[in-house]
């Protein structure tokens, strides 16, 4: 019952597309009696041989003996006949038993790995902090395609098994109902297998699916750090952790394997058992009168026509399982709500208005208090620098304003309404946020750009880029604008990639930028240069330059300096050096590494 629990959630996709399942079992039911008739005509064909045997040589040497033999010549042909076209029909339902049934479990996949892709992205941060990339990926590849094994062939094998087992039984009690008895008797001791075999069967998909997220981790951390891989030569140390991972999943799949493989000789064996039931009780019956030879012939076809559906059961049960399993893990992220959601989904164009009222803030997975009591307030079209340290709590700050966590205790508020009412995308594609950890596409320098705003014109993009001071870096690559730039955009630098991700952010025309230390990867010209057309980009829209540089702040009309979550000074970059406090100390601490 727990198994179906898990599966449970199919149930509507099912319901979706319950005419390709209706279709399907018709398809089924119709297939298997173009499969039973032809043991009827055997038996038919062999009792009518075994009649009219005797009358054929009662006319030796005769010229009705010749009549005789073209008569049953021309019977058996007939009846071959018959068979061919029956199991022509077989084939034909069969092929549309699989047009249905198969194709309604690629539906199905299709639409459950669209649910799975679209919750994802519903998820807040603190989700992605708390699970790998591997383990996500696993759950929408390698256990969506083992829930598709349960909603497709599982279905189809499990209504074929049904249809037949109605039909067949039901056709060989109205023959002799002792001899189905017998026949029958060791199907009892299949089931109790199952019952045994079941649990052992989820407990070890599960062990499977598990080692495998951990498999998928490992390769795609390799991959994507594969250039301080190489540079620290640990090769061989990410090939040695590749090998145990792989050989733990090897080792817990050959377990599963070795159940798997007591299914078919306990099955063939069973079918073997049923077989010699059937010649053995048959003969008596057919001593006794009640039975013919034509007879005992159709028992035989009937068992062996239940042989795949019962060899069948076994599999169909462990894919059942392995989907249940799967499912089970599906569903403990389904199940994962986001508490970032909208109160009153404002929608409506925002000034840019930013303030944060006493706002403490504590990351959910790791417990770090970021921000301590901290207030700000950023009028519409204001510039204000957030400096500090690392660790200091800057980066939060930008996930505060774009609502990527919500505040522990205070308010984060937009043009003096609370954030949460505010409408999630409206309100973040009216914002251009360049973070510290860039981010590029496997796409063209163009798409990039324009990847908040798809149907930006050529023209806005080229003058994004000029702003960023890339332009003249583009149309020195070959394919100008349409340069792939790799995974990550492993074909720039490091610079180039700020730059590219500040192009970004400033060609949606933000009403609220956001720039989180976003030139420290650039040279101090390069940044100068940035800056001064950052200074008519920002002359119209509030601006939170986030950095621990002293030169990216100076251009803010306000500097908060951040310690430790706390507030520790703020002003102008005037008023805080006749301070002489902890921004005079950065300022010449970094204007002396500037002169070495």
């Amino acid at each position: 019952m727990k198994t179906f629990a898990h599966l449970a959630h199919l149930n509507k996709y099912l319901a979706k597309y319950k005419w390709y399942l209706i279709w399907g079992t018709v398809f089924t039911f119709v297939s298997n009696l173009f499969g039973i008739f032809p043991a009827q005509l055997v038996r038919y064909a062999l009792d009518l041989v075994s009649e009219t045997l005797d009358i054929y040589y009662l006319y030796a040497g005769s010229g009705l003996q010749s009549a005789l033999y073209d008569i049953f010549a021309f019977s058996i042909l007939l009846y071959g006949f018959l068979i061919l076209g029956l199991a022509l029909l077989k084939g034909f339902f069969l092929f549309l038993v699989r047009q249905t049934l198969i194709v309604m479990s690629r539906h199905i996949e299709y639409d459950l790995k669209n649910e799975i892709y679209d919750h994802y992205q519903t998820l807040p941060l603190s989700f992605y902090r708390q699970h790998n990339t591997g383990d996500l990926m696993a759950r929408i590849s390698e256990d969506v395609s083992k829930v598709r094994m349960y909603v497709g062939p599982s279905i189809m094998y499990g209504v074929n098994l049904l249809v037949l087992f109605v039909l067949v039984i039901g056709y060989m009690v109205s023959i002799n109902a002792r001899l189905t008895a017998y026949v029958l008797l060791p199907l009892p001791i299949l089931s109790i297998g199952i019952y045994l075999v079941e649990n052992i069967v989820i407990s070890r998909s599960e062990e499977i699916q598990r080692s495998l997220s951990r498999m998928s981790t490992s390769v795609q951390e390799a991959f994507s750090g594969i250039r301080v891989l190489k540079s620290f030569v640990q090769e061989d140390v990410s090939a040695a952790n590749f090998e145990r991972e792989s050989n733990e999943y090897r080792q817990k799949s050959l377990r599963l394997t070795m159940v798997d493989a007591l299914w078919q000789p306990m099955t063939v064996m069973l079918i073997g058992l049923s077989n010699v039931l059937v010649v053995y009780v048959g003969g008596q019956e057919i001593l006794a009168g009640r039975l013919t030879p034509g007879n005992i012939t159709e028992f035989l076809i009937y068992v062996n026509m239940l042989t795949w559906p019962v060899m069948a059961l076994g599999w169909t049960t462990s894919q059942t399982q392995r989907a249940a399993a799967s499912q089970q893990r599906i569903n403990e992220f389904l199940n994962e709500k986001t508490n970032i959601v909208s109160q009153k989904n404002l929608i409506r164009e925002i000034e840019g208005e930013i303030e944060l009222r006493n706002v403490r803030f504590v990351y959910p997975d790791s417990g770090i208090v970021a921000l301590k009591n901290f207030s700000l307030h950023a009028r519409s079209g204001e510039s204000v620098a957030i400096l500090g340290t690392t660790g200091s709590g800057k980066s939060t700050l930008a996930n505060l304003i774009t609502r990527m966590y919500d505040v522990s205790a205070g308010e984060v508020l937009i043009d003096g309404r609370p954030i949460s009412d505010y409408n999630l995308t409206s309100l973040r594609e009216q914002m251009g946020y360049v973070p510290q950890d860039v981010f590029l596409f496997s796409d063209s320098i163009s798409n990039n750009v324009r990847f908040g705003k798809p149907d930006m014109p050529q023209e806005r993009v080229e003058e994004a880029v000029r702003d960023a001071d890339l332009y003249g870096n583009i149309v020195g690559f070959p394919e100008g604008f349409e340069t792939r730039i790799g995974e990550r955009g492993i074909t720039l630098s490091g610079g180039q990639k700020q730059r590219l991700s500040i192009a970004r952010a400033i060609a949606r025309d933000p009403k609220i930028l956001i720039l989180d230390d976003c030139l420290s990867a650039v040279d101090t010209n390069t940044e100068n240069i940035i800056l001064n057309n950052l200074k008519r980009i920002m002359a119209d829209r509030t601006s939170v330059i986030i950095s621990h540089r002293v030169s990216s702040a100076k251009l803010a009309d306000r500097i908060i300096v951040l310690d430790d979550g706390n507030v520790v000074e703020q002003g102008t970059h005037h008023e805080l050096m006749a301070l002489n406090g902890t921004y005079r100390e950065l300022y010449d601490k970094q204007l002396q590494g500037e002169e070495v």
